[in-house]
C-alpha cells in the first residue's frame, strides 16, 4: 500500500498512547523530580550545562546530580550513583554518560522508581554497525524495564508549564502554545529562538534524537491530549516506514494543526539526514501527497514553519477564503493582491455596501476597491472603525492589516533627534505612538470580536522591534509578520486546514 492510500484508510479516531507510554511522558515533561546523570564541574561538558539549565530557569523539584568524581557542581554535593538516588524522588534522568554506562545507569534508576530517561549520548546507530547494536539493546532495555527512552544523541527537552529547561543548549523560550518536536536539535533551537523573537511562546519541546523508542508520532499523539498545546511543530529528516508514520499522525491532524518541516527533499539533503540521524529519507513527492491527504500543514522553510505555527496558536481559523487587505500604504496593497492571487485565497471583490459605509468614513481619494487603501486620509478614528466595519461584515472572512507603525516611525527620528523635545514635537511623538499601539488594540480585539483572523504585517517587526505597533501586537500574544507575503502564506495554511477539517465534517 502506498503511503497515500495508507493516510486514506487509517482509523478515523486518534490512537491513544498506552498508560505506561502516557505515565512515562508525564514523566518526561512534568517530573516531580530530576536526575542527571554525569553531572561534571567542567562548564564545556554535557552535564554542567544540562544541570545549569535546569537550575538557571528555577525548576521547582529535587534535582539530583550524579557524579563518579563527587566534586560539587554549581553548589550541590552529587551523589556518587543512581542508587542513591530517594526512591520516588525523581521521574526523569537526563543521561550525559558514555554508552557503555548507560546500560547500569537505566537499571539503577528503574530501580528508585525513575519513570523516563532523556540521552543526551552520540554513539548510537549514527555513528555505524557497533552504534546500531548498542541503542537496539538500551530500547530493549528500556522497554524492559518499562521506562521511556527519549533519544539518544538528542540536546534535551524543554517544558515551559514545569519551568523545566532539561537541555544541553539554549535557548529557553517564553511559554506559549506551540509544542516542537525535531529529528535534528538544532531546529528545536532554531523554533525557540523564532519564540524569543515573535512572542509567540512554547509550551513543550524535544529533540527526538535518533528517535529510537519514541519517535515523531509518539510525541505529536502526547501534544494532541495536552491542554497546554494548541498546535504541533515537527521538523523531521528521514522516515524509516513513511506509510507507519502517516497511520498514526493522520488521525491527529483532526484533533489539532500539526506543521511539518522535512529535510532531505533533494537527494543531497536526503544523504545529509542519513548521516546526521542514521534514518532514510523517503520520497517527497510521496510525502508531499501524503501531508495534503492528512491535513498536515507542510512549510517550505524554517521561517514559514515557525510563522505557520504561530498563526495557528493565535488567530481563530476562517471559515472561508474571502480576504479584505487594509491597509494605508498603497503599494504594500498592490504585492499583497498580486500574493493571494497566486493561493487558494479569494481578493473578496468589495461589496457595494461595505463601499457606501467606508466612503461615509473615508476622503474622496481612498481606492473604493479591495485592497481598501486609505490613502493617507484617515483620522484619529479612521482606522480601528473601518477595520471593525471591514471584519463584522459577513462575505469577509479574513483581512490583513498593513501600514502600522509607519507614524511611530516617524516619531522615532523626532524623538532621537536634536530638536527634541521642542517645537511642539513632544506632544506629537506621544499622539503618533499612541495610535500606532492604539490600532495593534483593535486589530486583535476584533478578531476575537468577530472569530476571523486579522493578521498585521511590516517590516518595522524585524527593523525596529520596539516599534510601538510591533510591539503592542506582541504584547496581545499575536504574530506581527516581517512581510505581507509572510502573512499571506501564513493565512493559506488557516485556510487549507479549515477547509480539510471542514470537508471532513469536523
Amino acid at each position: 500500500m502506498r503511503v497515500r492510500e495508507a493516510v486514506a484508510a487509517a482509523a478515523p479516531s486518534p490512537p491513544n498512547l498506552t498508560p505506561d507510554k502516557a505515565g512515562g511522558f508525564r514523566a518526561l515533561f512534568e517530573p516531580r523530580g530530576v536526575a542527571v546523570a554525569g553531572a561534571s564541574s567542567h562548564p564545556g561538558k554535557f552535564g554542567f550545562v544540562a544541570l545549569h539549565n535546569i537550575l538557571r530557569h528555577d525548576y521547582p523539584g529535587p534535582v539530583f546530580p550524579v557524579s563518579l568524581s563527587g566534586e560539587d557542581v554549581l553548589g550541590l554535593k552529587p551523589l556518587r550513583s543512581a542508587d542513591e538516588i530517594p526512591p520516588g524522588a525523581a521521574d526523569l534522568v537526563v543521561v550525559c554518560t558514555p554508552p557503555a554506562a548507560n546500560a547500569e545507569l537505566l537499571r539503577a534508576c528503574a530501580a528508585r522508581g525513575v519513570k523516563a530517561a532523556f540521552v543526551a549520548t552520540a554513539g548510537y546507530a549514527e555513528a555505524g554497525p557497533e552504534g546500531e547494536k548498542a541503542e537496539a539493546e538500551l530500547v530493549a532495555l528500556a522497554r524492559e524495564l518499562g521506562m521511556l527512552l527519549a533519544g539518544p544523541n538528542g540536546q534535551g527537552l524543554i517544558s515551559t508549564p514545569a519551568s523545566l529547561c532539561a537541555q544541553i543548549v539554549a535557548p529557553y523560550p517564553p511559554p506559549g502554545r506551540i509544542a516542537i518536536v525535531s529529528q535534528s536539535g538544532n531546529f528545536v533551537s532554531a523554533f525557540m529562538n523564532f519564540a524569543i523573537q515573535t512572542g509567540i511562546g512554547v509550551s513543550r519541546a524535544v529533540s527526538a534524537g535518533n528517535a529510537s523508542a519514541t519517535d515523531v508520532p509518539d510525541y505529536l499523539a502526547y501534544y494532541a491530549d495536552d491542554p497546554a498545546t494548541a498546535v504541533s511543530l515537527a521538523y523531521v529528516e528521514g522516515l524509516p516506514d513513511g506509510r507507519s508514520f502517516f497511520e498514526r499522525i493522520a488521525p491527529l491532524a483532526a484533533r489539532k494543526p500539526i506543521v511539518v518541516l522535512k529535510g532531505g527533499a533533494s537527494p543531497g539533503g536526503a544523504r545529509a539526514a542519513a548521516s546526521h540521524t542514521g534514518a532514510l529519507a523517503s520520497d517527497d513527492r510521496l510525502f508531499d501527497g501524503a501531508c495534503r491527504q492528512a491535513g498536515v500543514t507542510r512549510a517550505a522553510t524554517v521561517e514559514e514553519a515557525f510563522e505557520a505555527a504561530a498563526t495557528f496558536a493565535t488567530q481563530p481559523l476562517p471559515k472561508g477564503p474571502r480576504v479584505i487587505v487594509y491597509t494605508s500604504a498603497g503599494g504594500w496593497g498592490v504585492v499583497t493582491a498580486d500574493a493571494i492571487s497566486r493561493t487558494s485565497l479569494e481578493l473578496l471583490p468589495l461589496p457595494e455596501d461595505l463601499r457606501k459605509e467606508l466612503d461615509a468614513r473615508l476622503p474622496p481619494r481612498w481606492s473604493r476597491n479591495n485592497p481598501v487603501d486609505l490613502a493617507g486620509g484617515e483620522t484619529r478614528d479612521t482606522i480601528p472603525e473601518c477595520m471593525e466595519l471591514i471584519a463584522r461584515h459577513d462575505q469577509v472572512d479574513a483581512m490583513i492589516y498593513l501600514g502600522m507603525g509607519i507614524q511611530s516611525n516617524e516619531a522615532r527620528l523626532m524623538r532621537t533627534g536634536r530638536f527634541w523635545p521642542e517645537y511642539g514635537l513632544e506632544r506629537i511623538v506621544g499622539y503618533h505612538e499612541r495610535q500606532d499601539a492604539r490600532f495593534a488594540e483593535a486589530a486583535a480585539a476584533v478578531s476575537e470580536a468577530t472569530g476571523k483572523p486579522v493578521l498585521t504585517a511590516t517590516e518595522l517587526a524585524v527593523t525596529h522591534p520596539d516599534n510601538p505597533g510591533p510591539a503592542t501586537v506582541r504584547s496581545k500574544l499575536r504574530l506581527c509578520y516581517a512581510s505581507a507575503n509572510r502573512a499571506v502564506t501564513s493565512l493559506e495554511h488557516l485556510w487549507r486546514y479549515a477547509r480539510w477539517r471542514r470537508r471532513r465534517g469536523l
